[in-house]
């Protein structure tokens, strides 16, 4: 999730040079699947951290489990400043010829070669090769987030009965703010992760998948551990500490009974019970649209949280004020965007796109965001009916900035412009016009996540994918929306009573059909091109369907 932007501005015939940034060594190291990144790949997290709230530190450690997949002797792990780390084992594992006869098996042993490049660390050991896991010991006072989630970092704040209330959000920032991790989002844990979250007593701790065990300690604090058995992207791992209390329901979805619980603070229970009755709600719809649930296995969860809302795989945070629209307000302008909750529906979407489907570079984050910001509309249009369906992703366009392309750039840790949302929706809206047949466009959306189930992908594999299943070649109309702040405009002009009209203020060969009104008032295609045509018998007239997001002018 990020910032909602509402604003308006069309911005035509901007060349892409002026969108060039400069980009540091700092932003590679962090963006890119590096020499020290790429020949391992994680396995597993199993995370130690305690929370002192009392001075707003945290300390422990975090066991990377990981398997080689090439000859290689230094490890980039993430760690952001001013975090500290005081010492790496590695776990010896004699699976190679060449395993060292003089060093332990299956042990733990103290690696001193650690150089730190901010907010990087690179453990050099020649032995790396034949280990299995890693632990990272750390301590320190982390980044703490202002205006989160859009400021990322640790939240430590009061509840409105001054009682202690901490939480995460890291999207943008990286989990590396708070532990040490490999901080790509290429590479998520195969088998999951244990979190183990000492806190005090007094407090309740909710993450991410079922609940392990507690553990009272001598000092005042629990140890409460969580685990998730799904791969997991490193934002997604979330601690929440405070007054929870539990209620919980079995929704019977497509893969059998789904647990959803709901973790709340204690005096919003009430609030909850009836606020939160759009979470089976947005299943059912879900379900339908985009296949199973994708976690069944970890269940899912909304859990009250010190900011809006973000989408922590199978422990949602809410905090939306137990109101419907998007902090009460309807981003749609349309009044549909009011009947119901945005961050349950919004960010319970992203569990398909986003945890289920993760882009490996953050430069694709429109997939995450666009198809998320489409589930908005299919939410409405499956309670609501088509037409408010519609209502809603036309109404929506009044937010579009056009400022820079939607893609960013890749391998520098770049996203793209917050269009990601509503203008990506707007496009996927257009496909789904384009080809025509509900059934086909539902199945694309479900065998998308049943085709990359679990997986990270690149934005042309989701693009290649939309291509194949559908038939028809949307690669210009990707880079029409994505890659430029172009909106195309449909240019028409009467010579000698003959109606004639061409693509202007696009890519080239941009060939995308679009939907216009004839002579009877039915909607029917035509096949414009950058140059002027004819138009067919029984179009005198431009009036094109509001589905698609283009311009016109009259020549």
């Amino acid at each position: 999730m990020k910032k909602i932007i509402a604003s308006l501005s069309f911005i035509f015939f901007i060349p892409w040079c002026s969108f060039a940034q400069t980009f540091t060594h700092a932003d590679t190291l962090r963006g890119s699947n590096g020499a020290a990144r790429s020949w391992w790949n994680v396995t597993k997290y199993d995370l130690h951290v305690k929370f002192n709230i009392f001075d707003s530190t945290i300390e422990g450690f975090n066991k990377i489990e990981y398997k080689v997949l090439n000859n290689y002797s230094v490890m980039q792990i993430d760690l952001q400043q001013p975090l500290v780390i005081d010492s790496v084992l590695i776990r010896w594992s004699p699976v190679a010829i060449n395993f060292p006869k003089d060093k332990p098996t299956n042990g733990w042993i103290k690696c001193d070669s650690i150089t730190r490049l901010g907010n990087v660390a690179f453990i050099q050991s020649t032995y790396l090769k034949y280990a299995s896991a890693i632990k990272v010991y750390y301590h320190g006072k982390p980044h703490i987030a202002f205006h989160p989630p859009w400021d990322g970092g640790l939240v430590w704040t009061k509840d409105k009965w001054d009682r202690e209330w901490v939480a995460v959000a890291c999207q943008g920032l990286g989990a590396s703010v708070w532990y040490p991790c490999k901080d790509y989002q290429g590479d998520e844990p195969d088998n999951g992760a244990s979190m183990h979250f000492t806190a005090p007593s007094d407090l309740v701790t909710v993450s991410n998948g079922r609940m392990q065990k507690k553990i009272i300690n001598d000092d005042g604090t629990t140890t409460t551990t969580w685990a998730v058995v799904s791969p997991i992207n490193n934002y997604g791992i979330s601690p929440y500490i405070g007054k929870y209390v539990h209620f919980s329901e079995i929704y019977k979805g497509e893969k059998g009974n789904l647990t959803m619980d709901y973790w709340v603070l204690d005096s919003n229970l009430n609030k909850a019970k009836i606020q939160f009755k759009d979470a089976p709600r947005m299943m059912k719809a879900f379900e339908y649209w985009f296949g199973p649930y994708p976690f069944y296995d970890d269940g899912y969860k909304l859990v009250d949280a010190p900011y809006l809302g973000m989408e922590h795989q199978s422990a949602v945070a809410y905090g939306n004020g137990y109101k419907n629209g998007y902090a009460g307000r309807d981003l749609s302008h349309s009044g549909w965007g009011l009947k119901w909750d945005f961050i349950i529906v919004h960010e319970s979407g992203h569990e398909w796109f986003g945890n289920n489907i993760t882009t490996k570079d953050i430069a694709d984050m429109w997939v995450h965001e666009g198809f998320t910001n489409y589930s908005e509309t299919l939410f409405t249009e499956y309670y609501y009916g088509k037409e408010a369906g519609t209502d809603y992703i036309v109404g929506v366009r009044k937010n579009i900035v056009n400022d820079i392309p939607i893609i960013g750039k890749y391998g520098v840790n770049n996203e793209g412009s917050g269009d990601m949302y509503y203008k990506a929706g707007n496009m996927i809206h257009m496909i789904r016009q384009i080809i025509n047949d509900d059934n086909k466009f539902r199945n694309i959306l479900r065998g998308l996540n049943k085709d990359f189930y679990h997986q990270t992908v690149t934005g042309n594999q989701i693009e290649d994918y939309i291509n194949k299943k559908s038939g028809i070649n949307f690669s210009k109309v990707f880079d029409q929306y994505l890659k430029t702040v172009q909106i195309p405009v449909l240019e028409y002009k009467k010579v000698n009573g003959k109606l004639f009209f061409r693509w202007s203020n696009c890519v080239d060969h941009f060939t995308m059909p679009l939907k216009v009104y004839n002579d009877k008032g039915k909607l029917v295609f035509i096949h414009p091109t950058p140059v002027f045509q004819k138009a067919p018998r029984g179009l005198s007239e431009i009036k094109v369907d509001r589905n698609f997001y283009v311009g016109t002018k009259q020549l």
